[in-house]
């Protein structure tokens, strides 16, 4: 009697969301079930360990590259790269607040609902960014609200 083996279809990396694969729907599957909540808590987690690494990782090359060049061009292209590199991380920690706050978004039962309308934001979408907090809809209506204030 041969057994069949089910063919474990691989993923290819770029479609990785954090290094997690994307969630894959069932029929009249429930909106936000716990499967769906621990997939995006485990997003979040990623990406904020992700980031984490990065800041350890700037600060070690900080450190390690904190020398005084002889030449004026090497010290103000030193300088250019640290001053990036920091408005990079600075970027990175705002991240990190709306990391946070969406895990306990998560964590309240609160998440992937449309803050403005309260209909369901999508998985896809919160796959695409999962800190967001308003529907595809809402979103574009405020984005064109922004644009004519300008």
């Amino acid at each position: 009697m041969a057994t069949k083996k089910a063919a474990k279809k691989e993923v290819n990396p770029d479609q990785l969301i954090h290094g997690i694969e994307p969630y894959k729907e069932k029929a009249r599957e429930k909106y936000m079930n716990p499967k769906q909540v621990d997939h995006f808590r485990d997003i979040l987690i990623a990406w904020k360990t992700n980031l984490l690494d990065e800041v350890s990782r700037t600060i070690n090359l900080m450190q390690d590259e904190n020398i005084n060049h002889p030449d004026p061009n090497d010290r103000a292209s030193q300088e250019t790269d640290m001053s990036l590199e920091l408005r990079n991380r600075d970027r990175e920690r705002k991240l990190l607040k709306k990391i946070d706050q969406t895990i306990a978004r998560v964590d309240s039962d609160d998440y992937g609902w449309c803050d403005r309308c309260g209909i369901e934001i999508g998985i896809r979408r919160l796959e695409a960014r999962p800190t967001a907090e308003l529907c595809v809809d809402c979103k574009t209506l405020n984005e064109i609200k922004e644009r004519q204030m300008i």
